[in-house]
């Protein structure tokens, strides 16, 4: 068997191990919302193309300089889109074929994924323009596949720096070094002028004879290095060699005194500081809070009204909504001890919902800077924080009636995606948006300060009747017990 004739096979198990699957009919509505999405991106897409190509002056080059901001922007959204080809070669590791030869075949996918070419919604428009515009044919031409070539080098950059994430959470800051690189011309010369000059410097690049043949010489380069990381990593997780034995063990006798909901408390903590998985997304969260944060608090990016608030809801949501959207996921490896005591769910959902909220005074401390040079107020951030807390912990708590999928605490490489019902998107993005929407609607009816207190006494009712709505979702619960069990054993690793 050849390579192609294993790429088409490897293809068509893939597909057939989706539509197998047992939650391929809830997967049906994540798609949707997936396909709605990417049409709606794509628009936007467009009318970006347009717009670069309208100030391009009909001269091949600009859509290169403009590479350093798609290329970040492209490398945050596949942590969304895209995962590594852990999961999807780990039935083949045993199989009689070359051990690398299904690793490559994957990567071969990473480079012809959807994604990947949905940037030219963006390339073609900008090309079509500048050829009307008088721009010659070769210079365009090679411009759009050094273009699309780059989207898929970033696509290798992200999967090595994603197999290292994996590991140590660390390597996402140096992950992020790159493409700080990139943007060195503008922060040497920060402002209009420098924009202008980082433009020029990546325009003048994109002309040159050697452009096109470095980006080829890199694509391959990363695609080796992939191939010996992906493998590596892939076959260390999947032995289960033995991990290093703890050498202390905290007991938090502080939580002693709330009882059952304390002893939960120490579950939550104790999962997030041990468990691999949990451990990632907590300091993956937590930085990336820091890193906006810092840019809110330090630089002239954010001065207008929206996006300020727009980035305080941000840090405050992030983690929540990262962490809560697998909300029993955790619990779904020891769910039958848990169905064993009556109400001992309400007790973790009330744990849950302490501990969360307890977090939210991370980036409330994280932010004050912002407050001392003049972009936040106290009473903003107060807002912010008791919505968070109240309203947006709400919304999302409730995909603890939908969510049957069990999320392994320790694998990464070869763990399953992110959604398996279309209520949980939709939850995900209520709760994304509804906060949001609630301060626009004070700031038009109210103004800013009167909002403030709104949200402020809106969030303190939730989280004063957080009782009450916990057992409302408990009781919701026990009415699809039976079918969230279900689900939990079939997802088991």
């Amino acid at each position: 068997m050849n390579k192609i004739q294993l790429y088409r096979l490897l293809r068509k198990n893939t597909n057939l191990s989706y539509k197998r699957s047992p939650i391929f009919e809830q997967n049906k509505w994540a798609k949707v919302m997936t396909y709605f999405g990417a049409a709606m991106f794509a628009l936007y897409l467009i009318l970006y193309g347009c717009i670069i190509a309208m100030t391009a002056e009909g001269e091949a080059g600009r859509m290169i300089s403009f590479m350093p901001i798609i290329l970040l922007i492209d490398f945050l959204m596949r942590f969304i889109v895209q995962t590594t080809p852990g999961m999807m070669v780990k039935p083949y590791i045993i199989l009689p074929i070359s051990r690398y030869s299904a690793i490559e075949c994957f990567l071969v996918s990473a480079h012809l994924s959807g994604f990947n070419f949905l940037w030219l919604a963006m390339f073609i428009p900008y090309s079509v323009i500048l050829l009307f515009a008088g721009a010659g044919f070769w210079p365009v031409m090679i411009e759009l596949v050094a273009s699309l070539l780059l989207i898929m080098l970033n696509s290798q950059v992200y999967l090595f720096f994603r197999t290292l994430i994996n590991r140590k959470v660390v390597w996402f800051l140096v992950a992020l070094i790159p493409y700080a690189i990139l943007f060195l011309p503008l922060l040497l010369n920060f402002g209009k002028k420098g924009f202008e000059q980082m433009l020029n410097l990546y325009a003048n690049a994109g002309r040159a004879w050697w452009f096109l043949p470095a980006v080829v010489l890199l694509l391959v380069v990363m695609f080796f290095i992939n191939r010996h990381f992906q493998f590596k990593y892939v076959y260390e997780e999947i032995s289960k060699k033995k991990e290093r034995e703890l050498k202390h063990v905290s007991q938090f006798a502080f939580l002693n005194r709330f009882g059952l909901v304390g002893e939960y408390l120490k579950i939550e903590l104790k999962s997030n500081l041990r468990n691999k998985t949990m451990r990632s997304r907590c300091i993956m969260s937590l930085s990336l809070i820091i890193v906006f944060s810092m840019i809110v608090a330090y630089t002239p990016m954010y001065d207008n009204v929206f996006m300020q608030n727009f980035w305080c809801l941000y840090c405050f949501a992030i983690y929540s909504v990262t962490a809560l959207i697998k909300i029993m996921g955790q619990e779904g490896n020891y769910i039958d001890l848990l169905m064993m005591h009556r109400e001992n769910i309400i007790a973790l959902l009330q744990a849950k919902f302490w501990f969360y909220s307890a977090v939210l005074l991370i980036p409330f401390i994280v932010m004050l800077p912002a407050v001392f040079t003049g972009k936040f107020t106290l009473l903003m951030l107060l807002g912010y924080m008791l919505l968070t807390a109240g309203v947006l912990h709400f919304v999302i708590f409730q995909l603890a009636v939908y969510n049957k999928q069990t999320l392994p605490l320790q694998q990464k490489m070869t763990a399953k995606g992110n959604f398996e019902n279309g209520m949980q998107l939709v939850i995900e993005l209520l709760s994304l948006f509804a906060p949001g929407a609630i301060a626009t609607i004070g700031f038009l009816l109210v103004g800013e300060t009167w909002t403030f207190i709104l949200m402020s006494l809106i969030g303190l009712a939730f989280i004063v009747s957080h009782p009450i709505w916990i057992r409302h979702i408990y009781k919701r619960m026990m009415l699809r017990r039976y079918e969230n069990i279900d689900g939990f054993h079939a997802t088991r690793q």
